[in-house]
C-alpha cells in the first residue's frame, strides 16, 4: 500500500508543478507535455479503431484478459531490469496467440478458456511481483498508467502499430465487416477467416501493450471498449460508427490529460473517467431525445 501511495504522490507532485505555471505557451513547449498529447491522440485513434471491431466481435473479455495478464510481462521486466515496454510487447503477443489457439483446439467455451488462462497468468504475475525488492515505481506506473512517462520510443511504437493496423483493417475492410457480421458466410465466400482472426489478435495484443503505459494494466480494456460503445449509441452504420469511435477515443484521451492536470489526478484513470462520463452523457441524451420524439 505505501508503494501505491508513493506512486500517486509522485504523480500529484508532477502535475502540481505543471499546474502552478500560468504561461500556457510555456507549458505546451515542455517536451513531456507534447509527447503526452501526441501519445493520447495516437492511442485514442488506435483504441477507437480497434475497439469498433472488439465490441462487435464480442472480444471485450479477450482484451481484458490480455491486459490483465500483461502484469506478468511488467513484473518480468522489472525483475530483469529491462524496460517493461519491451517485455510487454512479446508477452502480450504470445499470450494472445496462445489463448486463441486454446479456444480453437478445445471444446470449452471461449469465456472458460479466457478465465482459466487469465487466472493462471495473474497468479504468476502476483508471485513475480512479490519477488521485486525495493522501489517499484516502474511497476506502479504501468499498473495505473502515467502518460507523462511515455518517451519517443513509445510514440514510435504506437505510431507503427496504428499505421500497420490501419493498413491491414482498411485494405481488407469489406472482408473484416463480413467476418464481423457472419464468419460462416465469410468462410463460404473465400475469406481467410483463420488468418484474419490471428492477424487481428496480434494487432489487438500489440495495441494493448502500447496503451498500457498511458492508461495502465487495470484500465486498458476500458480504453478499447468505452469509445466504441459510445459510438455505437450514436450510429449503427459501420463506416460512421468507426469514424465516431476514433473521434471519441482521441478527443476523450486529450480531455483526460487536461482533467488530470487541472485536478492533479493520475492520467490513466482520468482518461477512462472522461470516456465513461461521455458515454453516460450520450446515453442519457439519446434516451431522452428518443422519448421526446
Amino acid at each position: 500500500m505505501p508503494v501505491i501511495i508513493d506512486f500517486f504522490n509522485d504523480c500529484q507532485i508532477t502535475w502540481l508543478a505543471i499546474a502552478s505555471s500560468n504561461d500556457l505557451l510555456e507549458l505546451l513547449l515542455l517536451a513531456s507535455i507534447q509527447r503526452a498529447f501526441m501519445g493520447a491522440a495516437l492511442m485514442g485513434i488506435l483504441g477507437g479503431m480497434l475497439g469498433s471491431f472488439v465490441t462487435l466481435r464480442q472480444l471485450s473479455f479477450f482484451s481484458h484478459a490480455v491486459g490483465h495478464a500483461a502484469l506478468v510481462g511488467v513484473a518480468l521486466g522489472v525483475l530483469l531490469q529491462i524496460n517493461p515496454t519491451w517485455m510487454l510487447l512479446p508477452f502480450t503477443l504470445v499470450f494472445g496467440l496462445i489463448v486463441l489457439y486454446f479456444i480453437d483446439k478445445t471444446d470449452l467455451a471461449s469465456d472458460s478458456v479466457l478465465s482459466i488462462v487469465l487466472s493462471g497468468a495473474l497468479a504468476i504475475g502476483l508471485i513475480l511481483t512479490s519477488l521485486i525488492k525495493g522501489y517499484r515505481g516502474n511497476l506502479m506506473a504501468v499498473l495505473f498508467g502515467d502518460i507523462l512517462a511515455i518517451d519517443t520510443t513509445d510514440l514510435i511504437l504506437t505510431l507503427l502499430v496504428l499505421v500497420g493496423g490501419s493498413i491491414f483493417l482498411l485494405s481488407t475492410l469489406r472482408q473484416q465487416i463480413l467476418l464481423t457480421l457472419n464468419p460462416d458466410v465469410a468462410q463460404v465466400q473465400g475469406v481467410p477467416v483463420q488468418l484474419y482472426r490471428y492477424a487481428f489478435v496480434i494487432l489487438l495484443s500489440l495495441a494493448v501493450a502500447v496503451a498500457i503505459k498511458a492508461v495502465g494494466v487495470l484500465l486498458v480494456n476500458a480504453f478499447l471498449v468505452i469509445p466504441a460503445s459510445t459510438a455505437k449509441l450514436m450510429s449503427h452504420h459501420f463506416s460512421r460508427f468507426l469514424v465516431i469511435s476514433v473521434i471519441v477515443g482521441s478527443i476523450s484521451s486529450i480531455a483526460g490529460i487536461m482533467v488530470s492536470g487541472i485536478f492533479n489526478l493520475a492520467s490513466g484513470p482520468s482518461i477512462v473517467l472522461v470516456q465513461f462520463l461521455l458515454f453516460v452523457a450520450i446515453f442519457v441524451w439519446f434516451k431522452f431525445s428518443l422519448k421526446a420524439a
